[in-house]
């Protein structure tokens, strides 16, 4: 019985090994949206959008975006709310609510508010929520769309390896993720 029982060991240790997905990187991080001087125009990669009337929805969404995007490279801080540290939910919940639009502070709560969209309909200033555990159940990430161009969809979140930055939902280990998108604007 002393024999077999390493032997037993080493196979539930070898049986319970699971491969972890591998996530790339580029070398160097480009953030390629920047935010505005002024609420009227938007730069995306050099190319000047003009925003619509200050009552329109995509206006709101420029707007929020542009809150959002002065806490570009704010570290990442569980709970954090300010340029001190951020997370997710936190800096979605400041970027809305400095344009008196209330949301949940819990991303998994932002998740049951809005309407739900497919993801070839998301549209500036649409949640983008996902599931970064491998044993999560509930939605636990959330991030702001800040660019729809042809079929890639970028978005501003905190992430906690690199602080609040744009990333693209092509990137393997967020489309991997993706659970859903919804419109609140």
């Amino acid at each position: 019985m002393k024999r077999i029982f390493p032997f037993i060991l080493i196979l539930f240790f070898l049986g319970s090994c699971v491969v972890k997905k591998k996530t790339t990187y580029a070398k160097e991080r480009k953030i390629t949206v920047e935010a505005s001087s002024d609420n009227k125009v938007t730069e995306i990669d050099s190319t000047v959008l003009k925003a619509p009337t200050s009552d329109s929805p995509s206006s709101k969404a420029n707007d929020i975006i542009n809150t959002a995007l002065t806490y570009s490279g704010v570290r990442y801080k569980y709970g954090g709310t300010t340029s001190k540290g951020m997370d997710c939910s936190g800096l979605l919940y400041v970027s809305f609510k400095e344009h008196d639009i209330p949301i949940p502070r819990i991303s998994n709560e932002m998740a049951n508010e809005g309407k739900r969209i497919r993801v070839n309909q998301v549209e500036k200033g649409d949640l983008l929520f996902f599931k970064t555990t491998r044993k999560g159940k509930k939605i636990n990430h959330v991030g702001l769309v800040v660019a729809v161009e042809d079929d890639e969809i970028k978005f501003i979140h905190a992430s906690t390896s690199r602080g609040v930055i744009v990333s693209s939902l092509r990137e393997g280990y967020w489309n991997y993720a993706f659970v859903k998108a919804t419109r609140i604007l």
